[in-house]
């Protein structure tokens, strides 16, 4: 029997490298289904079936406390930061200290982020550092990556996970965000609760950890969990 998958948009690239990898050494097939975080929430609220998730920590524990998530199966798989992209060959701005960031936001044309884990963080930090009311009317919120929207020249700066800009021709990274403001997103995978797969989808998570897949963690920005 397949094991389906329900995964953050954010570990897209990361899916497509390590699942058909398990697959070869396996001989298990994978299905994987991609989506934003607050939609995968609701629809394993709702009695989705899967076997394995690939969310943000702090959700898959949610889900653990409400039972859907199956006791003792949550691990830690990558943990990524948050970075600022512009269009592929467009300058990159100095965004090296707290106050350059905000110079960059500020003389920026127009700034995107997602309304993912990413955006909803970077949502609150423009208030804290009191740029929401300034940038309000040239933010651009989109449901994929940033990225895309810098390459399509829509946007002139964006903010998002590290792991979610690189895929994507034509942006560049400018780089991560400072240190005083960078968020780390821990992202775990846990089996379901209703899972008949539990030795395949455990098998699944212990794989994640294996030096192959630490390679492919690493070399899209990402750390290991």
């Amino acid at each position: 029997m397949d094991l389906k998958i329900l995964s953050g948009g954010a570990m897209q690239s990361l899916m497509a490298e390590a699942v058909p990898l398990f697959e070869r050494n396996t001989g298990r097939k994978v299905a994987v289904d991609m989506g934003l975080t607050s939609t995968l929430r609701k629809a394993i609220a709702n009695g989705a079936a899967f076997d394995i998730a690939v969310l943000p920590r702090p959700d898959i524990d949610a889900l653990a406390h409400d039972g859907k998530i199956a006791a003792g199966t949550a691990a830690d798989i990558a943990r990524s930061a948050i970075g600022v992209a512009v269009r592929a060959g467009a300058p990159k701005p100095d965004i090296s200290t707290v106050d350059a960031f905000k110079r960059a936001v500020l003389h920026a044309g127009s700034v995107t982020y997602s309304d993912g884990p990413s955006g909803l963080y970077i949502a609150g930090l423009m208030q804290r550092l009191g740029l929401a009311g300034a940038i309000k009317t040239k933010t651009r919120l989109t449901t994929g990556p940033v990225a895309e929207l810098l390459a399509q020249g829509e946007a002139e700066i964006g903010i998002q996970q590290i792991v979610a800009i690189l895929p994507v021709k034509g942006a560049d990274l400018v780089g991560p965000l400072p240190s005083e403001l960078q968020n780390i997103i821990t992202y775990a995978a846990g089996v379901s609760a209703r899972s008949a797969n539990l030795e395949a989808a455990r098998a699944f998570i212990a794989f994640m950890a294996t030096p192959d897949v630490t390679r492919i963690i690493r070399a899209k920005g990402m750390e290991p969990g």
